[in-house]
């Protein structure tokens, strides 16, 4: 059921039933008297929705005039939400801290929905030793010490790569670093104190767009369209001798 929507004429026609009866007491909008209750009147209309949003401001999630406070509330800015660039990152950041407070569980799918609540996508991989007899020859030989790391995985963000600047950097800067600092931040201060979360970060080879194909596509290469360059005519190599002689004419099984 939608909340109620009164305007300030209503809330006019209201007030004046309820004044005493009399022939001084007019109802309706002919008189000044009725002109000076209505000046009264968007001060209630105003009031009225400001009640209808308390729904949506008490979740901080959705909140918009009630941010000041949920952020002193929930402590932010902190150590892992400190650059908040505008209202949306302040919003981003409130709901992120709060489901992590609320949510809880430190399981696979609450690290996945803190992720997905400041705007990232992951995945995570569960590591563990190598065992004989149930991991196969081409898995790592991760030790004991594996049992208590995990993965999570996202897509690269070329805009949080960092290169090593003279004159800007310092010694001990890395020549290079990138990563998503808040995601990072978030995991390691909700996961579970014995394990180590480690990072990673992937991203498209141009070799997997649309148009870009191998060479050992059976013949299908954009750069010949499936005729090679280095035939005098489809399916003769020019480096037979004879012509139809190479073992690349061998026709596609």
């Amino acid at each position: 059921m939608p909340p109620p929507v009164n305007t300030p004429l209503d809330y006019a026609t209201q007030f004046q039933r309820l004044l005493p009866r009399g022939r001084i007491w007019h109802r309706g909008l002919g008189m000044v008297e009725d002109a000076d209750i209505l000046v009264l009147m968007p001060t209630w209309a105003r009031l009225q929705d400001a009640l209808n949003t308390l729904i949506a401001e008490i979740n901080p999630c959705t909140t918009d005039q009630l941010l000041p406070e949920w952020m002193a509330t929930l402590g932010i800015p902190d150590a892992c939400m400190c650059d908040l660039a505008d209202i949306d990152a302040e919003k981003a950041a409130v709901c992120a801290k709060f489901k992590s407070l609320v949510d809880g569980g430190q399981s696979m799918a609450f690290f996945v929905a803190l992720a997905a609540s400041i705007g990232v996508d992951i995945t995570i991989t569960e590591l563990a030793p190598f065992r004989v007899d149930i991991n196969t020859v081409e898995q790592p030989l991760y030790d004991e010490s594996w049992a208590f790391a995990w993965q999570v995985s996202s897509q690269f963000d070329p805009a949080t790569e960092i290169d090593f600047t003279v004159n800007i950097s310092v010694a001990g800067d890395p020549l290079r670093s990138w990563g998503n600092k808040v995601l990072e931040c978030l995991i390691r201060e909700f996961a579970p104190a014995h394990t180590i979360p480690i990072f990673v970060y992937w991203t498209e080879s141009i070799w997997d767009s649309p148009g870009f194909y191998s060479i050992w596509d059976g013949g299908a290469s954009i750069w010949d369209d499936g005729t090679s360059l280095w035939d005098a005519s489809p399916g003769v190599s020019l480096w037979d001798t004879p012509p139809g002689d190479s073992r690349w004419d061998i026709p596609p099984a």
